[in-house]
């Protein structure tokens, strides 16, 4: 009867520490598969950044390019500078933003 104790102990025994590795695999796996969820968000963000830090490289090299041309000079006189070419009348609408007929509906 004593080797029958033993035996069953020693499964026991067994079964428990087959258990407890598993459990760690498990915990491990699941993890990692979080871990590497995270990164491939961070990837996915950190690509699009580059993809807008190109467009915006190849938009300031073509402004650098057109920058002796007369339509630049011109643009940047007018965007920047506010500069008016001679005898030309600005004309500043103050109702531009304000709706007239925002409240009007008809139904």
């Amino acid at each position: 009867m004593n080797k029958k104790r033993k035996k069953k102990r020693g499964f026991r025994l067994k079964h428990l520490l087959l258990l407890l590795i598993i459990f760690g695999l498990g915990k491990t796996l699941i993890s990692q598969r979080i871990m590497m969820k995270d990164l491939t968000e961070k990837k996915l963000e950190k690509e699009k950044e580059v993809a807008q830090l190109e467009k915006e490289i190849e938009e300031l090299d073509g402004e650098i390019k057109d920058k002796d041309s007369l339509e630049f000079v011109e643009k940047v006189a007018r965007e920047d500078l506010r500069m008016v070419k001679p005898r030309e009348i600005i004309y500043i609408d103050k109702n531009k933003d304000k709706n007239h007929f925002k409240n009007f509906r008809k139904k």
